[in-house]
């Protein structure tokens, strides 16, 4: 374990969080995770990330780094270990173009199937089915993204293995369906079966909990 001075600022249910959690497991990189309460937000989080005032937030020797896709790409290139990114230039920008795609269609869907119902929500779900659709293309005879281990892609589109269920059971729905993505449903098994990953889940009933209540905000009835 290399051992530096690496914080975390985190909130564990947050998918964003869990990249960074990820990448800095893989690398073997010692950190120290501190959790913040998203409804009542330090003050040093708030000095830290004053543009989106939002977790992740890593510092690594007192230098505050934002947004989870950034700080993964600082990972990999702060620490040469288990490299994360594709090493030729095409394979990068490949992954980058799906990673942005996962986020832009996949993940902004998926959050709105999650926090609406009828017809709203029925229409975020098939936008959501859509984006799964592409995805489960990219994967199809892949054991992972990065080929056969874990690598960049497979953090960024990750939380499909644990959130996606949690959020299907909260919002009363249905994205992954194991039948007609069975190429995807490989990878979340090869993805949770990886020690790493599986020994830093955080808890599912915990998780349950905090998005149930967030669902309850936005739609009270």
């Amino acid at each position: 374990m290399i051992r530096e001075d690496v914080k975390l600022f985190n909130f564990h249910a947050s998918p964003f969080g869990q990249r960074v959690i990820w990448a800095l497991k893989l690398k073997g990189v010692d950190y120290e995770c501190i959790e913040e309460d998203i409804f009542n937000k330090s003050n040093l989080l708030l000095e830290l990330n004053p543009v989106h005032k939002k977790v992740p937030v890593l510092v690594h020797r007192n230098k505050p780094i934002a947004e989870s896709l950034v700080i993964l790409e600082y990972i990999d290139e702060t620490w040469k270990q288990y490299p994360l990114m594709p090493q030729n230039p095409y394979q990068r920008a490949h992954a980058r173009f799906w990673a942005n795609f996962a986020e832009q269609k996949l993940l902004v869907a998926a959050r709105i199937a999650r926090l609406s119902s009828g017809e709203e929500q029925g229409k975020a779900v098939n936008e959501a089915r859509e984006a799964m659709e592409k995805i489960e293309e990219e994967i199809k005879g892949k054991k992972f993204f990065g080929g056969d281990k874990i690598g960049y892609l497979d953090i960024v589109i990750g939380w499909i293995s644990y959130w996606i269920p949690v959020w299907e059971e909260v919002g009363s729905m249905k994205i992954l369906d194991p039948l007609k993505f069975p190429a995807i449903n490989a990878w979340i098994t090869n993805f949770l079966s990886h020690p790493t990953i599986n020994d830093t889940l955080p808890q599912r009933d915990k998780m349950v909990v905090y998005y149930h209540s967030r669902r309850k905000e936005v739609s009270p009835s």
